[in-house]
């Protein structure tokens, strides 16, 4: 392909040029810049989008798969789009639609082509449909693909694209320090043209990782980004992205090169794509996490990993301190990037963003109780060869069925208690669909693959969902129109806005409190919860509230005008004390 004349001139060959010198030093790094330039020569630079124009308090997003709910005749995709117009489009504004291509196993993490829409949901057309009314999440599964890829299908032939394409180990490589999320063998024994091989398995043996430090692995993933971008997604997943760079002798995790790589697809989705939000998944400790923000030029949005465990943990015991502690250890969102805030998710709760934070003795209470309704327990090797505590499988409604004393009758106000606390956080809030919908766990799912993540991805008829939301006697229901409500009522309050000030309230053990307020500084909301099954009383006097102004309970609307009052607060409710 010939190269525009202008490549020279362009104000973004400079900066790729420089991201590409760090990872490739061996190469030509102003070559690879015309090659990076050239894949996006359809794109015309906009300039950056403000800072304003990034996200507000209207922002929600809805995590589900392709096929969650399936309607016998219809493509799932164009069911997922009819559930989202009838019942979500006043609330929801982003929706992400997990791996949507042809895969061979993890329910769509194997992927065995980028390029196509897996079938038995439906093709680009419903992908763009979806795009043309919901800002649209995709993953870019960028640590590895599938065992019946075509890659890896030309790398044991012998053949390009993929005879270079894929990471091996050596017989004298150090691997000891390596840092994996699973406690299968780290390498796969593979036949190939050239003998047998080690490939590296991150995740499983059907999952093969890549090897970026071949220059036209990346080639082939900035392919792919320009293909979903042409397609209407806007928001770009890079899923286990910190296991993308690998060199032996190190934990593999982390290393700078990735960071790099986040950076370099920043840099370009900034000035081809503006308004294209990257978001990094990156299931660790919490420390480790903040740092794919980097100087405000990776991730726009990092997940907010401990948040799940760390609720999970303070709703089924009743106590704030944990929660309380590591919210006043988090620092605010750097300017142009937030958070995104989750409790539930396809891939169950994990644990190890709580190391550190919950002790051993809190994590094993809380593993316990989890079992004890329903939900399962998935393990990681560790350094030392050991296993610990990797995720919890469990559909989060379940989770909260009861509390470390066994189940009671606060599960829908528990989980209620969940949802709300979530919504009031800075960042984005992003409900998994079977947490707006109170799905249960599913164990005839997990019968019939045998993989415990199956409990909490159920598939729902779509004829039964509707009867059900229809049905004002269901529990879901009666969960699916409450949080609705709360959802919009949260859209029209400012100090919602993903960026707006937090502080730490310090209350009682049983309520978990903070204050937001408005970039304008004109509204207040407190955000107070009840975590316990017990009525406890909050003084208003408590919370400092500002004597000129009238103040209310924005979930209740109740007025609240005695402001030495005390309120009687029942179990798990939730208040959003506001000035407007």
């Amino acid at each position: 392909m010939a190269l525009p004349t202008d490549f020279d001139e362009s104000p973004v060959r400079a900066p790729l040029a420089q991201h590409l010198a760090f990872l490739y030093p061996d190469s030509d790094p102003e070559q690879l810049a015309d090659e990076v330039i050239a894949i996006f020569d359809q794109f015309q630079p906009q300039g950056p989008l403000p800072l304003h124009q990034l996200w507000s308090q209207e922002d929600s997003l809805l995590i589900t798969y392709g096929d969650s709910i399936v309607d016998n005749g219809s493509a799932p995709l164009d069911t997922l789009h009819q559930f989202l117009n009838e019942y979500l489009k006043d609330s929801i504004s982003s929706v992400h639609v997990l791996p949507f291509c042809p895969f061979s196993s993890d329910d769509g993490f194997a992927v065995i082509d980028y390029t196509k829409v897996n079938p038995k949901l439906g093709d680009w057309s419903e992908i763009s449909e979806i795009a043309g009314n919901y800002r649209l999440m995709a993953d870019i599964v960028i640590n590895h693909v599938s065992s019946e890829s075509e890659w890896f299908k030309n790398y044991r032939e012998g053949v390009e694209p993929g005879a270079t394409y894929f990471m091996e180990a050596n017989a004298g490589d150090d691997l000891s320090a390596v840092v994996r999320p699973r406690a299968s063998s780290l390498l796969r024994p593979t036949e190939t043209s050239r003998g047998l091989k080690h490939v590296w398995c991150t995740f499983s043996h059907d999952q093969i990782d890549l090897d970026f430090r071949n220059p036209q692995v990346l080639m082939e993933f900035l392919r792919i980004i320009r293909l979903y971008l042409q397609h209407g997604v806007s928001i770009f997943r890079l899923d286990a992205v910190g296991f993308l760079w690998k060199e032996p002798g190190t934990s593999c995790i982390h290393l700078p090169q990735t960071h790099e790589v986040v950076r370099l697809i920043r840099t370009i989705t900034d000035y081809f794509a503006p308004g294209t939000l990257l978001i990094t998944e990156t299931n660790v400790p919490n420390h480790e996490n903040l740092t794919y923000f980097g100087n405000r030029n990776e991730a726009h949005v990092i997940y907010n990993f401990s948040l799940a465990p760390l609720l999970v943990h303070a709703l089924l015991t009743g106590k704030s301190e944990y929660l309380k502690r590591w919210m006043m250890t988090m620092p605010p969102a750097p300017v142009g990037c937030t958070y995104l805030n989750f409790t539930a998710s396809h891939d169950g709760i994990g644990m190890r963003p709580a190391e550190g934070l919950l002790s051993d003795e809190e994590q094993l209470q809380l593993v316990e109780t989890v079992r004890r309704f329903g939900g399962r327990v998935s393990t990681r090797r560790t350094a030392d060869g050991g296993e610990r505590v990797y995720e919890l499988n469990v559909s989060l409604f379940d989770a909260l069925r009861g509390t470390v004393d066994g189940e009671d009758p606060w599960q829908v106000e528990r989980f209620l208690c969940s949802q709300t606390v979530m919504m009031g956080l800075e960042g984005i809030p992003a409900f998994y669909i079977h947490s707006l919908l109170a799905t249960p766990n599913d164990q005839d799912g997990v019968a019939a693959t045998n993989h415990n993540r199956s409990i909490n991805r159920h598939k729902w008829d779509w004829s039964d969902l509707q009867q059900r939301l229809s049905d004002k006697g269901s529990v879901h229901h009666r969960v699916f129109e409450e949080l609705s409500r709360r959802i919009q009522l949260r859209r029209r309050m400012a100090p919602f806005h993903p960026n707006a000030t937090q502080f730490t309230l310090q209350l009682s053990e049983p309520y978990f409190a903070f204050w937001r307020q408005s970039t304008d500084r004109s509204q207040s909301v407190f955000c107070v919860h009840n975590l316990t099954d017990a009525v406890q009383e909050l003084k208003l006097s408590d919370l400092n509230l500002i004597l000129m102004d009238s103040w209310y309970d924005a979930i209740s609307g109740t007025r609240l005008d005695d402001q030495n009052a005390v309120l009687n607060v029942a179990p798990y409710q939730c208040l959003w004390i506001t000035n407007r």
